[in-house]
């Protein structure tokens, strides 16, 4: 028997397609930018050290591309400017020939400095930029289009942003509404919800006993309302009663990122502020504190060390436990039953809520789970009651109904009632910690560790998101801490915090290079008389609002 003859490549019955992926993109694909990948490559990145390129000297370019210069400035030395200087360095160009190029650069290069972004550099990578910078980034884009009868959703522009920072975000988003756009914006700053046309307040509370609308009219009637929001906005300004400090840390001569040898004395055993615009310098100085510090303090700035898909509010406070005993001595079971990382795990999903399919070269897809319905646990562990309730039904509880469902079992109630204090109480005991904000995963760090004494915590925006009377709650607590002997060293643009802070440092006036100076150190009262202080003007204005 002879073997079957194959067509020649090119005739009509070869193959209908001869393209091939490649073996290092496929692999880049579907395992180096996998989510597995990722987890990877932080490991790696452990152990891997990495250096500019001693050829190119990290611009990537080779020399015959770093020999063309315009105006004495190669391409790599142009991209290495902040967006100020490359404006300047548009505006020496004079050859007719790139005048229509210029003009398109100066076009798109503008408004990015006009929202306060001139500190970026052209080679700044993406992934490094904030949350607002982004946002900011994304807002100057449309700022350049003719594009009309847009709807445009921005989901608190004011995060991270200092006030001076604030009034150009204002800028943007009227100039926007001004080209026959519809802009729509979730905030809780004051400042951005009083240039609105039309105000929503959504309430009365959070979690189950919100959701319903409670106002809808104009900024001025709001602010006359019976509303929660409206009481808030009418509530009198004034500084709080400071405390004197017990000691000062003296960071002499600090260099790192954009400080360049500053010195100031740090108050420690009171509630301190380091404030100033978007990049000014704060937290590199909150960095050489802690670097000064060696390691004595504790640190809830905003990251996600240690969550993942099986993390949870109960599973985080370690209260899990207590609970899982509960139900066993109730029910005269083991304790293994009522894991959903053991024995009570539902078959199927294995106790994650939700079965994920690796669909190898696209991202993975995650369903809830068809068996226990995103509720872990098997049908053997959910047929056992607690008070009525199975295991599920009581995770699924928010902190304030568990504390209450809780009461009088010290072991589970008092983490529920630190949780309370930090304004968590919204908060399902089994919702993902993959879901919540930075500024909420601060807080629950907080409340972790709250029950210690005599510590030095910094804080990195510990108000983002939250209402107004939620920081006012927040505030309350840190000048509980501060009474207990505890130093509190917090970044933060909000006025309602600095106004009741024992000490204000301000950095700036500007940002990257045009940052990194100490404005003013001392308590906030007394910056409001300093016009070097962005953040004292700001005060300033804050105070004669409501007195």
């Amino acid at each position: 028997m002879h073997a079957p003859k194959l067509p020649f490549p090119n005739s009509p019955q070869a193959f209908k397609s001869k393209d091939y992926e490649g073996l290092v993109p496929r692999i880049m694909r579907s395992i180096i930018h996998s989510s597995g990948g990722k987890h990877h490559k932080a490991a790696i990145d452990a152990v891997v050290t990495r250096h500019d390129c001693p050829v190119c000297h990290g611009t990537r370019l080779n020399k015959r591309a770093l020999s063309v210069r315009i105006n004495d400035v190669n391409i790599a030395e142009a991209t290495q400017m902040n967006l100020v200087q490359f404006l300047e360095f548009l505006d020496g160009i004079t050859d007719p020939l790139g005048a229509e190029i210029v003009r398109s650069l100066q076009v798109k290069v503008q408004p990015l400095v006009d929202i306060g972004l001139g500190y970026l550099t052209l080679d700044r990578i993406t992934s490094t930029l904030s949350g607002g910078e982004v946002q900011r980034i994304k807002i100057a884009k449309h700022l350049t289009n003719a594009l009309s009868d847009i709807l445009y959703v921005f989901d608190e522009p004011s995060v991270g942003l200092h006030p001076h920072d604030i009034e150009l975000i204002k800028k943007a988003l009227v100039s926007l509404k001004e080209k026959g756009n519809t802009v729509f914006v979730v905030d809780h700053n004051p400042a951005i919800f009083s240039i609105a046309d039309h105000v929503v307040e959504v309430g009365p509370e959070s979690g189950a006993n919100g959701g319903k609308i409670t106002f809808q009219g104009t900024f001025p009637e709001l602010k006359n309302s019976d509303t929660l929001t409206g009481k808030w906005l009418r509530k009198k300004h004034s500084f709080g009663k400071v405390i004197a400090p017990k000691h000062f840390v003296d960071m002499e001569h600090v260099s790192l990122h954009n400080l360049n040898d500053v010195s100031v004395k740090v108050p420690m055993g009171i509630m301190t502020v380091l404030s100033g615009v978007a990049g000014s310098g704060k937290s590199s100085l909150s960095q050489a504190l802690k670097d000064k510090l060696n390691g004595n303090y504790v640190d809830l700035t905003q990251k996600t060390a240690g969550i993942s898909i099986r993390s949870t509010p109960v599973t985080y406070l370690d209260i899990l436990n207590p609970i899982r005993r509960l139900f066993a001595k109730a029910n005269d079971v083991s304790t293994q039953l009522f894991s959903y990382n053991g024995k009570g795990a539902c078959p199927r999903c294995k106790g994650k809520g939700v079965t994920i399919t690796d669909m190898a070269f696209m991202d993975p897809v995650k369903q809830v789970c068809e068996v226990c319905g995103g509720k872990r646990y098997s049908k053997e562990a959910l047929s056992y009651k607690y008070h009525g309730k199975d295991i599920a039904e009581v995770l699924a509880m928010s902190v304030a109904q568990a504390q209450e469902f809780f009461i009088g079992d010290r072991d589970i109630e008092a983490p529920l009632a630190r949780m309370r204090q930090v304004g968590l109480d919204y908060l399902g005991l089994d919702q993902a910690l993959t879901t919540v904000s930075g500024g909420e995963l601060q807080r629950l760090r907080l409340a972790q560790t709250l029950g210690e004494k005599g510590q030095t915590y910094f804080l990195d925006e510990p108000t983002a998101g939250l209402h107004m009377k939620d920081t006012d709650k927040l505030v309350k607590l840190f000048r509980k801490m501060v009474k207990q002997g505890d130093s509190l060293i917090i970044v933060e643009h909000n006025l309602d915090v600095i106004s009741q802070a024992d000490w204000l440092i301000d950095i700036g006036p500007g940002a990257g290079i045009y940052g990194g100076n100490v404005l003013y150190s001392g308590t906030p009262a007394g910056s409001v008389n300093d016009e070097e202080s962005f953040t004292g003007r700001a005060l300033k204005t804050y105070m004669a609002e409501n007195r």
